[in-house]
């Protein structure tokens, strides 16, 4: 049977969930090419085989994972032939670290940022339900959080200071190629580049952009082959 995997799916045909990015990414690493399917935020029916309501998902065969990180562990241990994710146990460890700075904190500040783009992006369908869970989440309407960007757009600042500080000595964050801790991070620029038709990166910031640009341009340009804006080009 095929690889599938199952991810996030908005209006026009827009992909901007950043944990089936990293799948995405992860399975392109290791040359591995899934046949999508797609799942709205109403439609978490769809992935109920996998005993959970969340995507991305992975069926090889009949294995069925869940979780971004347990799908790139899971391709990891299973395609040990094809590119190294990790590059070994340390470069695993290292990327679990990556993956938490990203879950509570690049994400943590992009999220407020994105939220009322997505608000828009998202299938009609499921607006009340993405306003409804959003906004409880944030304890205030879209519209009020909306107004708030340049105060989380100046919050965000430092919480990238490290990855340009990773990326001003290194070409990726994992060395001289990228792997798995640079599809973590670049997961979230693509979720922004989908949806908000406004850099989140200021044009002097070369370091980030550069090392974005090029991410793009991974596995025969992927990332850009979506609906996307192109303000991040």
């Amino acid at each position: 049977m095929p690889l599938v995997l199952y991810e996030r799916l908005c209006a026009d045909d827009r992909r901007p969930s950043p944990y089936c990015w990293r799948a995405r990414l992860a399975l392109a690493h290791k040359g591995l090419s899934p046949e999508i399917r797609t799942v709205r935020f109403t439609e978490s029916d769809l992935v109920a085989f996998s005993g959970q309501a969340k995507v991305p998902v992975l069926v090889d065969g009949a294995r069925v994972v869940t979780d971004s990180w347990e799908i790139a562990c899971y391709l990891e241990d299973f395609y040990p032939k094809a590119p190294s994710l990790f590059d070994g146990a340390g470069g695993r460890a290292l990327a679990r670290f990556v993956n938490h700075w990203v879950d509570h904190g690049l994400q943590k500040a992009l999220s407020p940022i994105l939220a009322p783009y997505m608000l828009a992006a998202v299938d009609p369908d499921d607006r009340h339900y993405y306003r409804q869970t959003r906004e409880a989440r944030y304890g205030e309407s879209l519209e009020r959080v909306a107004a708030k960007r340049a105060v989380y757009l100046e919050a965000l600042d430092p919480i990238l200071e490290p990855l340009r500080q990773r990326l001003g000595e290194s070409s990726f964050i994992c060395g001289e190629r990228p792997a798995y801790g640079d599809y973590l991070a670049f997961a979230e620029f693509q979720w922004a580049r989908t949806i908000c038709d406004q850099d989140i990166l200021a044009p002097e910031d070369t370091t980030l952009r550069a090392w974005r640009h090029c991410m793009l341009d991974l596995f025969d340009g992927l990332a850009r082959s979506v609906t996307a804006y192109d303000t991040a080009a």
